[in-house]
C-alpha cells in the first residue's frame, strides 16, 4: 500500500507542477472515507534550505535525500536542467532498484532518463521538449501524444497540467475510482481525461464550454445504452450533419462516434471496479450491449481485458479498503 511519498526538488523548481504534487499528496484526505490515507508526505533536495523556483521566489525545504531512502513513491519535480547531483542520481537508482513506485512531472523526465532509468522505456514529457529530449536520450521510446505513460514502475507525464492527470492515474491505481474522483472533486478537476497533450476532456461530465455542444454532450453523457446517428444528433443541434461533425470536433478535439466510445470505456471501468456485475451485464450498462463488443473496444483502448482489468482494480481497492465493502472476485 502508498503511504510514504518523496518529492525532490532542485533549484529551478517549477512552482504549479510542484503544487500540484503538494495537493494531490501533501492533503490529509484520510477522513473522506474513500480509502486514503494521511500520505507521510515529504520533501527533499540535497542541500536543505531555501530553493529558488524558476520565478522568483524561493521555498524552504528542510529534509535532504535521506528523505526518499524509503519512500513508497519518489516524485521527480521539473526543475532547471543542469546536470544532477550525484547523491539524487543515487537515490532515484535506489529507488528504483528496490521497486518504489516512481513518477516525473513535465521535464522531470529528463531527470530519470538521466539517471538511466527510462532506457528502454517508452516516457514522455512536455510535447515542446519532446524533440530535445529524444535526442539526448535515444534510448527511450519518446511519446509525445500522450498526457502520460506508465511503463512498469515507472510514470512519466507531460506538461504542466498533465501532472494532475498522470497524479489521478496513479491514485486510481493504488486506491480506486472513488479515491481519484474523491481528490478531483476537491481540485475542480476531470478525473480522467483523454487524448493527446491537446487534452480534451471526456469524463465524468463535458467540460463546461459554455458553447453549442455542452447540452448534448451531457445529454450523450447520460445515455451511453442508446446508438446515435450523425444525422440525429446534428438534428438535435439543429445543424446540417457536415456543420455538426466540424463544431464537434472544434469543441471536443474527436468525432461523435470516438467521444461516446469513450464516454463507455470509462463507464465500464467504473463498473468493473465497483460493482459485482458480469462482463455481460458490465457491456449492456455501459452501452456496448454485448460482452464481445466490450472486449474488443477495451482492450484497444487500454490493452487489457475487462476480466484482467477488474482483477488488478478491484484488487488493489481490496487490499487499500477502497472498495465499496464487497471484497473483489474474478470476472
Amino acid at each position: 500500500m502508498l503511504k510514504s511519498v518523496a518529492v525532490i526538488v532542485l533549484p529551478g523548481l517549477s512552482p504549479f507542477e510542484f503544487g500540484i504534487l503538494c495537493d494531490v499528496f501533501g492533503e490529509d484526505r484520510s477522513g473522506l472515507d474513500v480509502g486514503l490515507p494521511k500520505f507521510d508526505f515529504r520533501i527533499c533536495t540535497p542541500e536543505p534550505g531555501l530553493v529558488p523556483t524558476g520565478k522568483g521566489f524561493s521555498i524552504q525545504v528542510d529534509k535532504d535525500m535521506t528523505a526518499a531512502a524509503d519512500a513508497d513513491l519518489v516524485i521527480m519535480a521539473p526543475h532547471r536542467r543542469t546536470p544532477l547531483p550525484a547523491v539524487v542520481i543515487e537515490q532515484l537508482q535506489a529507488a528504483a532498484a528496490r521497486g518504489a513506485s516512481m513518477l516525473s512531472v513535465c521535464t522531470g523526465s529528463f531527470s530519470l532518463a538521466e539517471a538511466g532509468l527510462l532506457d528502454g522505456r517508452c516516457a514522455t514529457t512536455h510535447w515542446m521538449h519532446s524533440p530535445e529530449f529524444a535526442a539526448a536520450y535515444p534510448k527511450v521510446r519518446v511519446d509525445e501524444n500522450v498526457l502520460y505513460v506508465e511503463d512498469g514502475n515507472i510514470i512519466t507525464s507531460a506538461g504542466s497540467a498533465a501532472g494532475i492527470d498522470a497524479c489521478l492515474h496513479l491514485i486510481r491505481r493504488e486506491f480506486g475510482a472513488k479515491a481519484a474522483n474523491a481528490i478531483a472533486r476537491g481540485m475542480v478537476v476531470p478525473p480522467h481525461r483523454d487524448g493527446g497533450q491537446a487534452q480534451y476532456i471526456d469524463r465524468p461530465v463535458p467540460a463546461h464550454t459554455g458553447d453549442t455542444m455542452e447540452e448534448l454532450l451531457v445529454w450523450l453523457a447520460a445515455n451511453l445504452d442508446k446508438e446515435f446517428s450523425v444525422t440525429e444528433l446534428a438534428g438535435r443541434m439543429h445543424m446540417s450533419d457536415r456543420t455538426f461533425a466540424r463544431r464537434f470536433r472544434a469543441e471536443t478535439g474527436t468525432t461523435p462516434a470516438a467521444w461516446v466510445n469513450g464516454q463507455r470505456i470509462l463507464r465500464a471501468q467504473t463498473l468493473l471496479e465497483e460493482t459485482q456485475l458480469s462482463i455481460d451485464e458490465v457491456a449492456r450498462e455501459a452501452g456496448f450491449g454485448q460482452a464481445v463488443l466490450l472486449r474488443h473496444h477495451f482492450h484497444r483502448a487500454l490493452g487489457t481485458s475487462p476480466a484482467a482489468y477488474r482483477r488488478t482494480f478491484r484488487g488493489t481497492a481490496a487490499r487499500t479498503g477502497a472498495a465499496t465493502g464487497v471484497a473483489a472476485q474474478p470476472a
